[in-house]
């Protein structure tokens, strides 16, 4: 995947979405796979079914109504790079997604959290102007690949519960 420009996939949203996470973007595994968090080894889908008192779900589709019924959201910061492998260390000339104008037809968003520190870099980079908005959240990496910061699974589902818990009323 050297030189081809890569590009996100699409948002999982609707109108009853109170969080947003963002990705920076979808490693090599899902983008084959077409599927948000399709590498087995990331931490994504087991943090949240942690979160959610849920049993492990293998079916994405089943997945995607797990996060619709939890009114959760997914998306990437960036909307098309290059990038060798999977490592967000290697991605080049990113151009961001359409942020801006999905939140404006998605009102109901009322959080964010970045999915790691290039999402949140990416993040406030190209939409500063959103945090005054939103309340964003840099969360650690669901990532499998060893990072400078990282965490255990169960320190990474405490911080991700609390950004969670601050959307359940």
């Amino acid at each position: 995947m050297t030189n081809e420009r890569i590009f996100s996939l699409g948002p999982i949203i609707d109108h009853k979405s109170r969080v947003l996470i963002l990705g920076s973007i979808p490693g090599r595994q899902s983008l084959i796979k077409q599927q948000y968090y399709g590498n087995s080894k990331n931490h994504f889908w087991p943090i949240l079914f942690e979160i959610y008192g849920h049993p492990p779900i293998d079916n994405y589709e089943k997945k995607i109504e797990f996060l619709r019924s939890n009114q959760i959201a997914l998306w990437d910061t960036i909307g098309s790079c290059y990038r060798e492998g999977s490592l967000d260390s290697k991605i080049t000339e990113a151009e961001p997604n359409s942020l801006e104008e999905m939140l404006e037809t998605y009102p109901n968003i009322q959080r964010i959290g970045c999915n790691g520190t290039k999402s949140y870099q990416t993040f406030r980079k190209h939409f500063i102007n959103l945090m005054d908005r939103f309340e964003v959240s840099k969360l650690p990496s669901t990532s499998p690949i060893p990072g400078r910061y990282n965490k255990s699974f169960e320190e990474k589902v405490e911080i991700w519960k609390e950004f969670l818990e601050g959307e359940r009323y």
